[in-house]
């Protein structure tokens, strides 16, 4: 019986030897695998970071084109607005100083002129305190 005790104990340091370098590969095999895994998942984490970044910069670009758009529309309207008041004070002006050079003593026609031209000039100032606020 001592032979085989003899080959138990050679036996048992050569299987602990061979599976020793395979544990190893084992482990290295591994431990690789999660870094690779680890760089993967930083990796398509940056990628979708800047896809976002990406989309969320066209949306911006989008709404700040309609945005401006909305901008221009509103002046061009107030300008028109402001031109057409424009027009109606020199009108106003035109006809006061007629009624002004035609007036007697007896009528005051040029009283109800000033009134309208002053309710004329508050609309032409709020209106550009409007167009200066939009600008």
């Amino acid at each position: 019986m001592q032979p085989l005790a003899e080959s138990t104990p050679v036996h048992s340091r050569r299987t602990a030897a061979r599976n020793g370098p395979s544990v190893k590969w084992f482990l290295l095999f591994w431990i690789v695998m999660i870094g690779v895994g680890a760089y993967a998942v930083y990796s398509y984490t940056n990628h979708l970071k800047q896809q976002v970044l990406t989309e969320l910069g066209n949306q911006s670009r989008q709404q700040l084109t309609v945005l401006q758009n909305d901008y221009e529309a509103r002046i061009a309207v107030l300008s028109e607005e402001v031109k057409e008041l424009q027009s109606t004070v020199q009108t106003f002006n035109e006809l006061l100083t007629f009624t002004k050079d035609n007036a007697s003593n007896k009528t005051d026609n040029s009283n109800k002129l000033y009134t309208q031209l002053s309710e004329v000039k508050q609309q032409l100032d709020a209106l550009k305190k409007e167009m200066d606020l939009l600008k």
